[in-house]
C-alpha cells in the first residue's frame, strides 16, 4: 500500500501552525473588541485570555498528537477516546463546511484585499452564458493554483508555506515596529486607558472575537503523519507556533494603541463602522503615508492566501484518514502513486471551496459550524483525561503541563463559550446541531459496524524519507 511521506520539518511544521492562525483577524477585531470593552486593559485582557485559552488547547493536541502521529489528527483522537461516531462526526463536518468554507472565506478575502491595488473589484468576467464579479474569478483562480501546487509531494507545500509565513510575519512585524515610531504615538494612549469592566457578556463576546483571530491551532495535527520525527517535532511546532502567534498579537495590539488614541481604535473599520479604515490602516498610514493603503492590502492578502495553504494541506488529510478507516468513500483514501498525496482529497476539497466562492453565502454556514468546532476541542481535550486513566502506560513523548486542571479548565470554558454562542446566535448554532445530527443519520445508515480496528500506527503509516 502507498504510504504518506514524513516530508515536513520542524520548520514545515512551525510555519503550518503559525501560518493557518494568523489569517486576517489580527488587522480587525481590535476594532470590535475595543467598542465592546470600553478601554484598552480589557481589549488587552481579551486578547491575553484568548490566547491562553487556545494554548492550553494547543498543550493538549501535543500530547495527543505525541502519542498518535498519524494523519487525521482530531478525528484520531476522538475516535480513540470516544469511538467511531464521535470521530466520524467531526470529520463529517470538517469535510463539508469548516475547511472548503474557510478555504473560500480566505480566497475572497485576498481578492478583495488585492482589488485595492488591481483591477479586481466591481468588473465583471463573462464566461460563456456566465457573468461573473471578478472578484469571485480571482478567488477561484487562487483556490485552483493552490490545489495544484497541493497536490504536489507535501515538501512542495510545507517550502511554500514556510516561505510565506516568514514573510507574513516580518510584514506584520514591521508593521507593529513602525507604529512605535509613529509621530503621534504615546505611551500615554496605554497606560491611561484603564476603564470598568464591561460585562461578563461583553467581555465573552470579545473574547470569542480574539478566539476566531487565534483559531487553527488545531490544524497541524490533520497533516500529524507527514511530519518528520512527529513525537518531538510536533509538541514542539505546535507550542512553539502558539508562543511566536501570541507575541506576535500582543506586539501588535500594544504598537496599535501606542500609535492611535482609544477612539480611532473603536471606530475603525467594523459592522458598526462599515466605511472606516481598518486599525492596521490607520497606524500604518501615520509612517508610510499614501502607500499605507496598497502596503497593507498587499500584506493581508498575503496573510490570508498564506492561511489558504495550510488549511488546503492539512484539511485534506481528515478525509484521506476517514477513508482509510471505511468511514468515507475509498477513493478519497488513496495516494497519488508519484506524490505520494492524496490527490483525490485535495480536489474533492478544492472543488467544494469553489462551490462555496461561487454561493457567496458560505459566512452562515460556517458561522452555523463554530458551534460544533468548539464542541469538538472540549472532546479532544476532555479525551486526554480519559486517555490517561484507561491506558495510563502508553508512551507519551510530551506531557500536558498542569495535569489535569490545564485540560478540565480548557474543557469549562469551551463549555461555557457554547452556551454563550447559543445565546448569542442560537440560529447558527441550531443548523450547526442540525449538520451534526444530519451526520449520525448518515453514520448509521451507511457505516456503522464497518470502522477497521484500531492500530498501531504511529511510525508505520508513513515512510520518512520520499
Amino acid at each position: 500500500m502507498t504510504k504518506l511521506v514524513r516530508g515536513l520539518g520542524p520548520w514545515g511544521a512551525a510555519s503550518l501552525v503559525v501560518g493557518t492562525i494568523i489569517g486576517t483577524g489580527v488587522f480587525l477585531k481590535t476594532a470590535v473588541m475595543a467598542q465592546l470593552g470600553g478601554s484598552v486593559l480589557w481589549v488587552l485582557v481579551a486578547w491575553a485570555v484568548a490566547g491562553a485559552l487556545s494554548f492550553f488547547g494547543a498543550l493538549t493536541y501535543a500530547e495527543l498528537g505525541g502519542m498518535f502521529p498519524a494523519a487525521g489528527g482530531e478525528y484520531v483522537y476522538l475516535r480513540r477516546g470516544y469511538g467511531p461516531l464521535m470521530g466520524y462526526l467531526y470529520a463529517w463536518n470538517r469535510f463539508w463546511i469548516a475547511t472548503p468554507g474557510s478555504i473560500a472565506a480566505y480566497a475572497v478575502g485576498s481578492a478583495l484585499f488585492i482589488g485595492v491595488f488591481a483591477p479586481v473589484t466591481g468588473y465583471v468576467v463573462e464566461l460563456g452564458p456566465l457573468e461573473l464579479d471578478a472578484t469571485k474569478v480571482a478567488a477561484i483562480g487562487f483556490i485552483v493554483v493552490f490545489t495544484a501546487i497541493n497536490c504536489m509531494n507535501v515538501r512542495s507545500g510545507g517550502n511554500l508555506q514556510t516561505a510565506m509565513t516568514v514573510l507574513k510575519v516580518l510584514l506584520i512585524a514591521g508593521l507593529a515596529c513602525g507604529a512605535f515610531l509613529a509621530p503621534t504615538g504615546s505611551i500615554d494612549h496605554v497606560t491611561s486607558g484603564g476603564g470598568p469592566f464591561p460585562g461578563w457578556s461583553a467581555f465573552g463576546a470579545m473574547v470569542l472575537a480574539a478566539l476566531w483571530a487565534y483559531d487553527g491551532w488545531n490544524n497541524l495535527p490533520m497533516a500529524a503523519g507527514e511530519v518528520r520525527d512527529p513525537q518531538r517535532n510536533l509538541p514542539r511546532a505546535i507550542i512553539g507556533g502558539m508562543i511566536v502567534v501570541f507575541a506576535t498579537y500582543a506586539i501588535v495590539n500594544l504598537g496599535y494603541f501606542f500609535a492611535l488614541p482609544f477612539d480611532e481604535v473603536r471606530t475603525s473599520s467594523s459592522t458598526e463602522f462599515p466605511d472606516a479604515p481598518a486599525v492596521a490602516a490607520k497606524v500604518g498610514s501615520q509612517f508610510l503615508g499614501n502607500t499605507t493603503a496598497a502596503l497593507l492590502a498587499g500584506a493581508m492578502a498575503l496573510s490570508a492566501l498564506s492561511a489558504m495553504n495550510g488549511s488546503m494541506l492539512t484539511g485534506a488529510r481528515v478525509p484521506f484518514a476517514v477513508a482509510r478507516d471505511n468511514l468515507a468513500p475509498p477513493p478519497l483514501g488513496k495516494l497519488s502513486s508519484k506524490s505520494r498525496v492524496p490527490t483525490i482529497a485535495v480536489l474533492v476539497q478544492g472543488a467544494l471551496a469553489i462551490a462555496f466562492a461561487l454561493s457567496g453565502r458560505f459566512d452562515q454556514l460556517t458561522d452555523a459550524v463554530v458551534f460544533a468546532s468548539w464542541l469538538f476541542y472540549a472532546l479532544n481535550a476532555g479525551s486526554v483525561v480519559l486517555l490517561r486513566i484507561r491506558e495510563p502506560r502508553r508512551a507519551r513523548p510530551f506531557r500536558t503541563p498542569g495535569f489535569p486542571i490545564v485540560p478540565i479548565l480548557f474543557v469549562i470554558v469551551a463549555l461555557l463559550l457554547l452556551v454563550n454562542t447559543v445565546y448569542t446566535t442560537f440560529w447558527p448554532s441550531l443548523l450547526g446541531l442540525v449538520m451534526t445530527a444530519l451526520g449520525v443519520i448518515v453514520f448509521i445508515a451507511f457505516y456503522r459496524g464497518k470502522a477497521r480496528p484500531l492500530v498501531e500506527e504511529d511510525e508505520s503509516a508513513a515512510d520518512p524519507t520520499e
